[in-house]
């Protein structure tokens, strides 16, 4: 039989309504009585009834992820991060693609909140990075966590998890420089992702650091696609001055590139070093494998959840400037494999 929430209140030795507020994680529970009512929930692997939670009150207990990212390993690791946090705290997870150039995005996302009752949301780029988003957000008074690429942004007045591109594309491009190479070359990224600045910025500031020149014809648009990196070394290609490495914006456009590369019957590292960003399957799965920088998509997915549950279940309303606001800094680390660097 189905263990249920009476069950689990005789084991511990406490009410039922104890029980649902320990559930509910109301502060007004004794530490002990909760470590109690924890144990006996464990013990009998009791699994809250999330839908008639729900029922039961005004209180909602499902939070939304809503992003429009063609990349699939990332939104899967978004997903997965923020499904291990919904499960711990007994939440359901409600998953919403959609369009961020579609004139009716705003409508969408609101109509979705509105019909899911969704406690709150957690957003990715580049829909974190949309004032008009955020501004529907706070007229509806909707608890929401972003993922914002960079250190600062100028909309803190809710919690954000931001993840520093900028460190981590200067330390790929430095590394790149410290062997030797002086012609190095940036395949972008999609324009409406702030991380395409923040990466372009950073492979900026290493080459403007380390007395190298800007030059624009080295900058080559794209998106974060695999053909990208096809197109992008085709027209590197034909320069007259081809580079001797390259900076791709993620690790999708830096497999593509490197495709490309080994199409054209061009060694890799020895005749042109590539890197990418992210650390995805991507830059294990090619050979040479690709230096990247690390970032822990799941990781920084599972954070912002946490970080919205904690504002939900506290009751903070973390729309006012007055209040202080909690962030988390992800610093993605670089890893140096055999694309830009064959050791002795």
């Amino acid at each position: 039989m189905k263990t249920t929430i009476k069950d689990v209140a005789k084991l511990a030795g406490v009410s039922f309504k104890t029980v649902s507020r320990v559930i509910n994680a109301e502060p007004t529970v004794k530490p002990e009585t909760v470590e109690k009512v924890q144990q006996a929930i464990a013990q009998l692997h009791y699994q809250p009834n999330t839908a008639a939670r729900n029922l039961a009150g005004t209180k909602a207990y499902a939070i939304g992820y809503v992003y429009d990212n063609p990349n699939a390993y990332y939104v899967i690791n978004m997903q997965n991060g923020i499904l291990r946090e919904c499960r711990e705290r007994g939440y359901e997870l409600i998953i919403h693609p959609c369009q961020a150039a579609s004139p009716n995005v705003i409508d969408e996302i609101v109509q979705m909140v509105r019909k899911s009752q969704l406690s709150g949301l957690v957003l990715s780029p580049p829909l974190s990075e949309m004032a008009s988003v955020m501004d529907a957000l706070d007229e509806l008074d909707v608890p929401y966590v972003r993922i914002v690429s960079g250190s600062a942004t100028k909309r803190t007045h809710r919690p954000c998890v931001f993840v520093h591109d900028r460190d981590a594309a200067r330390n790929i491009v430095e590394h790149m420089i410290s062997l030797g190479h002086k012609r190095i070359a940036f395949i972008s990224g999609d324009k409406g992702h702030r991380s395409t600045e923040e990466r372009k910025q950073g492979y900026r500031e290493a080459l403007i650091d380390s007395g190298l020149s800007v030059d624009p014809a080295l900058e080559i648009d794209g998106s974060y696609s695999f053909e990208s990196g096809v197109k992008g070394l085709k027209t590197l290609l034909e320069q007259d001055d081809v580079p001797t490495a390259i900076f791709a914006c993620n690790d999708e456009i830096a497999s593509g590139t490197l495709f490309a590369a080994r199409l054209n019957g061009i060694d890799v590292p020895g005749k042109l070093a590539i890197a990418g960003f992210e650390n995805s399957p991507f830059s294990r799965q090619t050979w040479p494998k690709l230096t990247t920088a690390a970032q822990p998509t799941d990781e920084i997915a599972r954070d912002a959840a946490r970080t919205l549950i904690d504002m939900v279940q506290s009751g903070r309303n973390a729309r006012f400037a007055s209040q202080e606001v909690q962030h988390v800094h992800f610093h993605p680390e670089l890893v140096v494999r055999e694309s830009t660097y064959l050791p002795d």
